[in-house]
This record gives structure tokens, C-alpha cells and sequence, in this order.
């Protein structure tokens, strides 16, 4: 598939390196960019040469959230009928961005530095593993802007709870490298020189394992996150019958 240039492939390995390409504009999601991602994701997901993904941001910043140029074209040079249906098909797009990273079942590794802001920050946090580079700023600032964290909320909560996430929402405070990584945002901090090396090397462990019994992790750990215990076990009994049906692998390496 042909992308546009706000977008970059490359695979190293079995790591598909996948980069947002706007650095003059902090990588800020428009809807070309966003459609791209959400294409490059799913052919990533299908491609059996590929067991890992990075998500990276060119430039100084991972994602400084939606183009609000483009935004405010929903609501000006057109009747309401239309600003309405621009920015509906906007929500279902970025919504439908989300869900992939739950959907497919290659696991990604983030990879921020910078401004990982809004929707940028709800990227980072929608990567299965993130690894933050140490000039990150993190924060959720649409009510300084009189909007809502709407599309991106559901995952913030479900990751670090109630108190935390409606402190982040609420009053716009942006969290650096090591705050993110104590509420548990981040898996670990590297310096921005070699932040996407690092990424690269932990996705490369995880591309290493079966490709097989990898996607059932990952689609088993998102099934029992939110369910009741007694569910959660009845489903961990599912996949443990179905995986002993599959002759063993070993690791790559």
C-alpha cells in the first residue's frame, strides 16, 4: 500500500517501524495522517513477515494531539449540516484508530519523546508497551480549550484509575518521563537519542516469540481486563484449552 509522506515504513526485522511524518507540526493528527495509521496498522497486522510494531513520532515530539487547523474547519465555510457530519466521521475515524490497537493482534511498542499531547498522548497510551523518551510531556489539556478528553478517556482510566486519570483530564497538568513512568503510563525511559532503538529492541523480543501464542496473550489480556474474575477465568480456561491443541513452539532464538 502507498502511504502519504506524513507517514513512514520501515520494517526492521520482523519490527515494523511505523513513524507519523509531520515535525513542523508536532505530528499533529489530521485526517490523512490518522487514516494512514489506522490502514498501516491493520496491513502490519496481516503481514505474516511482520510480529511486532513501533510507533514513533518524527521530529522532536511523538504527537501533539488533532490539528486544530483542521478542526476549525468543521465549523467554518459550511452549513451546520455539514460541520456536523465532518466532525462525526472525524470521531468514528480516531475511535476506529483506537479500537485497532486492541484488534489486531500484533503487539506495539511506543515510542515517544516530546509533546505526547491529547489524542497524541491517547496514542502513546493505547500502544500495548511504551517506552518514553526523557524530554517527554504528556498531558490531556482539551478543557484549557473548552473540549472534552472524550474518545481517549476510556483507555486513560482503565490504565491508571479513577483518581489519577480525572486529575490528568481535569486540570491539564503535563507529566514528564519519570512521573509517567511511576503511574505506570510508561514502561521505561530512555534518552531521546536512542529512544526508537530502544523500542525496536524490546519490540524485536516479543517478535521473537511464536506469532501464534504471542496474538493469544494479547487478545487474552485484553478480554479479562475488564472482566469479573470468575469471567476472566473462564476465559483463560478457553484459550489454555485451545493453545494445548497447537503442537509447541520454541522462541526464535
Amino acid at each position: 500500500m502507498t502511504y502519504p509522506d506524513s507517514l513512514l515504513i520501515e520494517d526492521r526485522g520482523a519490527v515494523r517501524v511505523i513513524t507519523m511524518n509531520r515535525p513542523d507540526k508536532r505530528n499533529a493528527l489530521n485526517n490523512e495522517l490518522t487514516q494512514a495509521l489506522l490502514a498501516s496498522l491493520r496491513e502490519a497486522d496481516a503481514d505474516p513477515e511482520v510480529n511486532a510494531i513501533v510507533l514513533a513520532g518524527a521530529g522532536q515530539s511523538f504527537c501533539a494531539g488533532a490539528d486544530v487547523k483542521e478542526f476549525g474547519g468543521f465549523v467554518a465555510g459550511g452549513s451546520d449540516a455539514d460541520a456536523s457530519q465532518a466532525a462525526l466521521k472525524r470521531a468514528h475515524l480516531t475511535t476506529s484508530l483506537h479500537r485497532a490497537f486492541v484488534e489486531i493482534g500484533t503487539p506495539v511498542v511506543g515510542a515517544a519523546q516530546g509533546y505526547a499531547m491529547g489524542g497524541g498522548a491517547g496514542l502513546a497510551l493505547a500502544c500495548d508497551l511504551l517506552v518514553v523518551g526523557e524530554s517527554l510531556k504528556l498531558g490531556y489539556p482539551e478543557l484549557k480549550h473548552g473540549i472534552v478528553a472524550a474518545i481517549v478517556m476510556a483507555n486513560l482510566v482503565r490504565q491508571v484509575g479513577r483518581k489519577t486519570a480525572f486529575e490528568l483530564v481535569s486540570t491539564g497538568d503535563t507529566v514528564d518521563a519519570s512521573r509517567a513512568l511511576a503511574l505506570g503510563l510508561a514502561n521505561r525511559v530512555s534518552p531521546d537519542h536512542t529512544l526508537v532503538d530502544d523500542a525496536v529492541a524490546l519490540a524485536a523480543r516479543l517478535a521473537d516469540y511464536d506469532p501464534v501464542s504471542m496474538t493469544a496473550t494479547k487478545r487474552l489480556f485484553h478480554r479479562v481486563a475488564d472482566l469479573p474474575l470468575t469471567q476472566a477465568f473462564d476465559v483463560s480456561l478457553d484459550t489454555n484449552l485451545m493453545m494445548r491443541s497447537f503442537p509447541k513452539r520454541a522462541p526464535k532464538s
